[in-house]
């Protein structure tokens, strides 16, 4: 899997970096057996306290990238709210876990971000095949 990440500030750049990012803490592998993807915020998440602050800071990368496109206050406290409720679970023991396994706040805020980009930028779309 190789990532050829743009660094531009432009529209199409963001959501190349978002997107890619995503998939890294949400979708990054397989788990045998169940077939449920996984990605570093479950995995990260598993070592107490720290993982979870690492789990968020990085959430929190998208929250940011959000906030330089423009987006407004109402959509970066959604994501941010999403970001926090995932870290708050999260940091309960074997039980946040499992939380963290189940809900995919990355998920969510890049659906926010999509959709945002896909009304003020619909030249940044991607059609899958």
């Amino acid at each position: 899997m190789e990532y050829d990440l743009p660094l531009g500030n432009d529209p199409v750049s963001v959501r190349r970096r978002v997107e890619a990012l995503e998939r890294v803490l949400e979708r990054a592998f397989t788990v045998p057996g169940i077939r449920r993807q996984v990605g570093l915020d479950a995995v990260v998440g598993l070592v107490p306290v720290a993982g979870d602050l690492i789990a968020a800071a990085l959430g929190l990368y998208l929250v940011w990238e959000a906030r330089n496109l423009g987006m407004s206050k109402w959509q970066l406290a959604r994501m941010t709210a999403n970001v926090g409720f995932d870290t708050l679970v999260g940091a309960v023991p074997v039980a946040g876990d499992l939380f963290d396994f189940l809900f995919r706040s990355n998920s969510r805020n890049l659906k926010i971000i999509r959709k945002h980009l896909d009304k003020h930028y619909p030249h940044t779309r991607v059609i899958d095949a």
